[in-house]
């Protein structure tokens, strides 16, 4: 069984540690380094075993317009889980409880770039990017608004750490 908490201090070394194992490089585990350093990051949560940190999630900023005004966005990337543990539920329940996290603090519109078929389980859809001008746009580039006042015309652009990421 797991917990979801927000991050704590002194749980960088066990986040890293999920985030190298669950990649193939360590560039996600760099970025979540640097978006944290920079403060870009919103909502860091991590789900724990046994004391263990098993997965992690983050939110971090992002700088958004429609129509002109700037509005509460976030991207999330990356979740890790331990490969061990993959496929028991442990990415789905942070990625949930950021999005409520999200919702509840008064985010207006959250963004992700990933696998269609998985994302769209949160209300993610590719759809509800199309007014945004992004380097990232395409089918994998995806949005979840939690106000239907945000389809008008605007850019998306993540932090500065992303640009970094290889």
């Amino acid at each position: 069984m797991f917990q979801v908490r927000p991050e704590r201090p002194g749980d960088a070394a066990g986040i890293r540690a999920v985030l190298v194992a669950a990649f193939p490089t360590s560039a996600e585990a760099d970025l979540v380094e640097q978006l944290a350093r920079d403060g870009d990051a919103a909502i860091s949560l991590v789900a724990l075993d046994a004391d263990q940190i098993v997965g992690h999630v983050l939110f971090s900023r992002m700088a958004v317009e429609v129509d002109g005004r700037a509005c509460r966005s976030l991207s999330l990337a990356p979740v890790a889980v331990l490969p061990e543990r993959q496929r028991q539920g442990i990415g789905g329940a942070l990625t949930e409880e950021g999005l409520q996290q999200a919702a509840a603090t008064g985010e207006e519109i959250v963004f992700v770039l990933g696998e269609p078929a998985y994302y769209s389980r949160f209300g993610f859809r590719a759809e509800n990017t199309a007014p945004f001008a992004s380097p990232y746009a395409g089918p994998d580039f995806m949005a979840r608004a939690f106000h239907t006042s945000l389809y008008g015309a605007g850019s998306a652009a993540h932090a500065v750490a992303f640009a970094n990421l290889s």
